[in-house]
């Protein structure tokens, strides 16, 4: 069984809809590709997907040092290659303004972000920008 059923619904629009959970992604062509930027592109959503799994990492890391990561903020930019057109650079920037951690503790969130399963899995010729401020 799928654990995402996909469908192209016209006008450059897609669908996907996660199997256990019937939640729902539409994305939309962006409109410097003939799209209607009406929804995330397919490339919002790597960088999206990036951002989450290094979030979901230092969650793990948080809970098992028993650190309060509620709060943690992003903010992601991607930056497109035109020739071939490709994401060449996703720049993610964390903030968090009153975590309580160590300095240790800090460089492990740190380095679980960079080691997500989504960071490893993307290409070397994909240039990841993580900075940190907490």
């Amino acid at each position: 069984m799928a654990t995402i059923s996909s469908e192209y619904l016209g006008s450059l629009r897609t669908q996907a809809v996660h199997a256990r959970s019937g939640n729902t992604i539409l994305t939309d062509a962006p409109p410097d590709n003939n799209g209607k930027g009406e929804a995330f592109s397919p490339t919002d959503l790597l960088c999206s997907a990036l951002c989450s799994c290094m979030m979901t990492i230092m969650g793990i890391l948080a809970e098992r040092e028993k650190i309060d990561l509620k709060g943690l903020k992003a903010d992601v930019v991607k930056v497109m290659a035109e020739n071939p057109r490709k994401v060449k650079e996703v720049q993610i920037a964390f903030t968090h303004s009153g975590l309580n951690a160590t300095s240790d503790q800090k460089e492990k969130l740190k380095r679980a972000a960079l080691t997500c399963p989504v960071a490893l899995s993307l290409s070397d010729s994909l240039t990841q920008t993580v900075t940190f401020d907490f």
